[in-house]
């Protein structure tokens, strides 16, 4: 049996109705898998996707991006999809562009709105349970 793919999620205050909108859009292949959240963004996909098990880190600008950086360096995060408000202004800029930094330089899979997260799913797991 192949290894759950293991999914990072993060979404800015503005984008995490959103993050769960598209979360329950695909709650039967995200229940296959692994998934970790900064604290607020993990909230609202439990709330919204009960059925999801969602191991929730610290808030982002309280070290929750960089517990997920962390993760990515060690090999334990194969896709981080991370729903990025481009149009507010962020006090905790400097760890949101590290995350992003790691990312690209562990050379995973990173999608930053819905339509590339949706792309990344459905090729990552084409199929779902029936």
């Amino acid at each position: 049996m192949a290894e759950p793919l293991r999914i990072a999620l993060i979404a800015h205050d503005a984008r995490k109705a959103d993050m769960a909108d598209w979360a329950h859009a695909h709650e039967a292949r995200l229940a296959r898998c692994e998934l970790v959240a900064t604290g607020n963004t993990g909230l609202q996909l439990m709330t919204r996707c009960p059925s999801l098990k969602v191991e929730r880190l610290l808030s982002g600008p309280l070290g929750g991006d960089q517990q997920i950086g962390a993760r990515i360096v060690e090999g334990k995060v194969d896709a981080l999809i991370f729903f990025i408000d481009p149009l507010s202004a962020h006090p905790h800029d400097v760890d949101v562009k590290a995350l992003v930094r790691v990312a690209v330089l562990s050379n995973i899979v990173f999608a930053l709105n819905r339509t590339t997260a949706d792309t990344v799913l459905l090729s990552l797991m084409p199929e779902t349970d029936r």
